[in-house]
């Protein structure tokens, strides 16, 4: 990655508390969080559901469906079952739908690098083919990590 100026100067523009990157690992930075997400994205709305599946206690699944929540990720919807309580259950909210990619992406990395042949592979439903992951500019070119320039962003409206 080229860092344009002024950022070639690493000192002059800290990052911290101000980088993407670290404001989404806060939310989605631990392993149950982002299994929380897999799990959603696979149509797991309930919560015994995610305890479950996650592998994890009822304390862990609490806060985590809470944060992901609270972050927008995750919607509480009500539903009853018949002759039950109402419970909630948890559905993706167009913020949680957009870190698709990012879930995607780590199970590409872990099928290449962390394990052993998958137990899933992840195939497009209308021709079969499997899901490949890609960085592309808005034009489409397909990108590596030295075709990517970071710069000062121009403020809105500018």
């Amino acid at each position: 990655m080229h860092l344009l100026e002024p950022l070639s100067d690493r000192e002059g523009w800290p990052m911290t508390g101000r980088c993407p990157v670290e404001k989404t690992m806060k939310i989605i930075g631990s392993r149950n969080a982002m299994l929380t997400m897999r799990e959603a994205f696979y149509g797991t709305r309930r919560y015994d559901d995610f305890a479950a599946r996650v592998g994890m206690s009822a304390a862990t699944t609490a806060s985590n469906l809470r944060t992901l929540t609270e972050a927008g990720l995750l919607e509480r919807r009500p539903y009853r079952d018949e002759g039950s309580r109402t419970r909630d259950e948890y559905v993706l909210t167009q913020a949680g739908t957009d870190l698709m990619p990012v879930v995607l992406a780590l199970h590409a990395w872990g099928i290449r690098y962390a394990s052993d042949p998958p137990p899933i592979e992840l195939t497009h439903v209308d021709c079969g083919e499997p899901v490949e992951i890609n960085v592309t500019c808005r034009a489409g070119h397909q990108l590596s990590a030295d075709d990517i320039a970071a710069h000062i962003a121009k403020p809105s409206g500018a």
